[in-house]
């Protein structure tokens, strides 16, 4: 009985065991299947990943040949041991400008460095060298050569950076570049515009100081070149010299420097048609005052305040496009000595003024004519009527109160005929004597100055022109 009700229990079981059994095994083969597949994927996506990185790692062709990931480039060629020399040569390309007022120069040059690199070093069938372009440049050494005294400097970039690297078989390196670069110049302008200017652009390594690099002119004095067609619009630039020397600092020692040494000589036409000449032509014509008459007042003081004023103008423009320099210039010297020539020629009118109105009225004391109408000495009667007055004339001539017909002529005066009035007596009597009259009557001081000013002012341009030349 036992053993049947153990039958009938395994008999209801039996089913159940096997749908479980089954179920499981189905469950797992999914779960490896779709282990498989995410496997599968991850591994193409792995090695796609891997093609993509072999890309940018794997080194080029040139950089294999190089052996660039080989050594350490950010230590400079023979660490540890003897300086390394670095030789340089520059073509200077053009001089671009010249400023006065900032006190610097551009100039557009190639500079070209030479050195050797044994890790650079490489094997050629035929001795051939390789020649690179910028990019390899941030890979590899390069010397830190910069300008001293520099304002603003850039290396040229169109079409392309304008930057080219040339190895060698035996790990000789070119590395050129073309750049522009402004920079200080001293200039001295107490001779300007008759000076010459020294300028000087120096090259010095900026990291590695003599125990490390040693700069130097590859080829001596022949190291620099120009182009045969520099020119300037204000300078004749006499020559070019290249030379060397070392600076000194106190927290990193000595270094090396180059100095591309040039001298400049103002063209000094320019500054003849704008600045002396017309100065020579405004002190000339302050001299036309001495021979008009001294009591021609409107004349004589117009002149005067003219030439003065042409002379200030003549020197402001001068001074706007000139350094604010504390010492005085060769053509400050010309263009103030000239001013004084002129403004001497309006005080020396003063002076003549002055003292022709006090010899009139003592002439005039003299003759008995200090009362009336005749109390008004010359000058305020020319002022009145806009007559000219002079005492021995007019004695000769005519009464003061018939000089100027305009001041007294009525409507019957109309009827007279020209020939006997009197102021065509007086213009007759003056016919051919008008030389003789104005000669008479200037004063002695207009005299002598016709002759002092312009025999001075002769000497002081021989003076001038032979200290300055």
């Amino acid at each position: 009985m036992v053993l049947v009700m153990k039958l009938l229990f395994l008999t209801c079981l039996w089913p159940t065991a096997v749908l479980h059994s089954s179920q499981s095994q189905h469950h797992h083969l999914h779960h490896r299947q779709q282990f498989s597949f995410l496997r599968k994927h991850n591994s193409k996506r792995d090695i796609k990943m891997r093609k993509l990185d072999s890309t940018k790692v794997r080194p080029l062709k040139s950089e294999q040949l190089l052996r660039i990931e080989d050594h350490d480039f950010a230590l400079r060629p023979g660490f540890g041991g003897s300086p390394i020399p670095v030789g340089i040569d520059v073509q200077v390309e053009s001089i671009d400008s010249i400023s006065e007022v900032d006190m610097d120069f551009t100039m557009t040059l190639y500079l070209r460095h030479y050195w050797k690199d044994e890790r650079l070093s490489f094997h050629s069938n035929k001795n051939r060298s390789m020649t690179f372009d910028g990019r390899l440049i941030k890979k590899i050494w390069v010397p830190d050569v910069f300008f001293v005294h520099s304002k603003r400097s850039f290396i040229h970039d169109t079409t392309v950076e304008n930057v080219m690297l040339r190895v060698y078989p035996d790990g000789n390196v070119l590395f050129s570049l073309r750049i522009t670069v402004s920079a200080m110049c001293f200039m001295d302008f107490s001779r300007f515009p008759l000076d010459t200017q020294n300028c000087s652009l120096e090259l010095e390594s900026y990291a590695y100081n003599e125990d490390d690099l040693m700069l130097y002119w590859k080829h001596g004095n022949k190291s620099l070149s120009t182009d045969e067609h520099i020119s300037l619009s204000q300078f004749f630039i006499e020559e070019f010299s290249a030379s060397s020397g070392l600076a000194f600092y106190s927290s990193t020692g000595w270094y090396n420097r180059l100095f591309i040494n040039f001298a400049l000589r103002r063209h000094i036409f320019f500054f003849v048609l704008q600045s002396y000449f017309p100065a020579m032509l405004m002190v000339m014509l302050s001299w036309v005052s001495f021979w008009i008459d001294r009591r021609a007042v409107p004349a004589r003081v117009s002149l005067g305040i003219t030439t003065v004023l042409t002379m200030s103008t003549i020197m402001t423009g001068v001074s706007a496009s000139m350094p604010q320099v504390s010492y005085i210039k060769a053509v400050d010297v010309y263009l103030w000595i000239s001013f004084l020539f002129v403004f001497l020629s309006v005080i020396e009118y003063a002076a003549v003024n002055y003292l022709t109105t006090v010899e009139e009225r003592k002439q005039l004391k003299k003759r008995g004519k200090a009362s009336g109408m005749y109390s008004i000495d010359a000058v305020q009667a020319m002022a009145f009527d806009g007559c000219f007055h002079d005492t021995d004339v007019d004695m000769d001539l005519t009464p003061f109160s018939d000089r100027c017909e305009e001041n007294e002529t009525g409507a019957g005066a109309a009827s007279v005929s020209n020939a006997d009035t009197p102021r065509m007596k007086r213009k007759r009597s003056l016919k051919g004597n008008v030389g003789r009259i104005i000669l008479q009557n200037n004063h002695v001081i207009d005299t002598y100055s016709r002759i002092i000013f312009p025999s001075v002012y002769i000497v002081f341009n021989f003076f001038y022109w032979g200290l300055y030349i």
